[in-house]
């Protein structure tokens, strides 16, 4: 893209959702953008980053509720900058350092918004997702700590890649995906301060967490390969990473399959129990809002079913949801917001 000194950032992205930017940088390699995009360029962005990135349901947007919809769009634009910024640059320690130097920067600029959400004195949000998270947050009255202990669990892949425990996982999940489900039900109206909040909030977690678990559990070799993380509890398991590794080329040996077998499916047992915790949630929510968050979890827990269903060998084998088997789960959930349209 060519660009001038009035060029937005709305540059198009690098790696997933934007590593880097197409505006001139300081000494340190930190963006520094020569004008903020109006309001109209910052959701034009955001809506197009929800919209496109292929592991969405491609008619996410249509669930939710048409207010909301601009919301969704800058919250998972916030996040998915958050997740790209922690694993775009590399495994090795280079990669490592320049991914805490932009989660640092990109932490600044998150609570500089917020605090322009309140009026507080601050500079001006200058990156389309901040322009656009700025107004869902004034709109909503949003805290900035949900946004803040996402970016914990981000810079702790950067410092731990190894987990002994489950304990030590289900600590990590705490801040990788239970603060998106909460950030969902303060854009639904709960904030803590309702009826029945708090037994919202721990079934939101345990959806949340096992979401987060699945894709643990489905995506042991990329971890290992591409970023050298491992997951997988080793006390738990009897699994080390150097045993991941000696087996990655071992698919048709029955001896490495089973032992793989036998340490990842009590896990995957523990995670059903956690998504069969969180199923009254949609319940519990306004009618707009309940076909979209049952989406989440069916189809977490469809994904789950995969890995169920390939024996839970995911060393070998990735599994994922197939284009028909999303289009029914779209197609469950767009049944159940009619229903909700019709007051049922």
């Amino acid at each position: 893209m060519s660009r001038t000194d009035d060029t937005p950032v709305i540059a198009p992205p690098t790696g997933r959702a934007g590593v880097l930017l197409d505006v001139p940088a300081d000494a340190s390699g930190l963006p520094i953008p020569t004008r903020a995009p109006t309001l109209e360029e910052a959701w034009a962005y955001v809506r197009r980053l929800a919209g496109g990135h292929y592991e969405n349901f491609s008619v996410l947007s249509r669930l939710v509720p048409p207010d909301l919809r601009d919301d969704f769009a800058a919250v998972y634009a916030y996040c998915r900058w958050s997740d790209d910024l922690a694993d775009e640059t590399g495994a090795g320690d280079a990669g490592r350092a320049d991914a805490r130097r932009l989660l640092a920067w990109w932490r600044g600029q998150m609570l500089a918004c917020f605090a322009h959400a309140r009026a507080e004195p601050a500079d001006e949000p200058r990156h389309p997702v901040f322009v656009a998270l700025a107004q869902t947050a004034r709109r909503h009255g949003l805290s900035p700590e949900p946004f803040g202990r996402l970016l914990d669990a981000f810079e702790q892949d950067q410092r731990v890649s190894r987990y002994r425990t489950w304990d030590e996982v289900m600590g990590y999940c705490k801040n990788s995906a239970d603060p998106v489900g909460r950030i969902v039900l303060a854009l639904a109206g709960h904030d803590g301060s309702r009826p029945g909040d708090a037994e919202r909030f721990a079934m939101s977690d345990a959806t949340c967490s096992a979401l987060q678990l699945t894709n643990h559990w489905q995506d042991v070799r990329r971890d290992l390969v591409e970023r050298d993380r491992v997951y997988l509890p080793s006390e738990e398991t009897g699994l080390t990473a150097e045993d991941l590794r000696r087996m990655l080329d071992r698919a048709d040996d029955p001896a490495a399959r089973v032992r793989y077998i036998r340490a990842v499916r009590p896990l995957v047992e523990r995670t059903r129990e956690m998504f069969r915790a969180g199923r009254p949630l949609p319940r519990t929510l306004d009618r707009p809002m309940r076909p979209v968050v049952w989406l989440f979890g069916a189809g977490g827990e469809a994904v789950l079913s995969r890995i169920e269903r390939v024996g839970c060998a995911t060393l070998w084998d990735r599994p994922r949801l197939s284009r028909s088997r999303k289009a029914w789960l779209v197609g469950l959930a767009a049944a159940r917001a009619a229903l909700a349209r019709r007051g049922r």
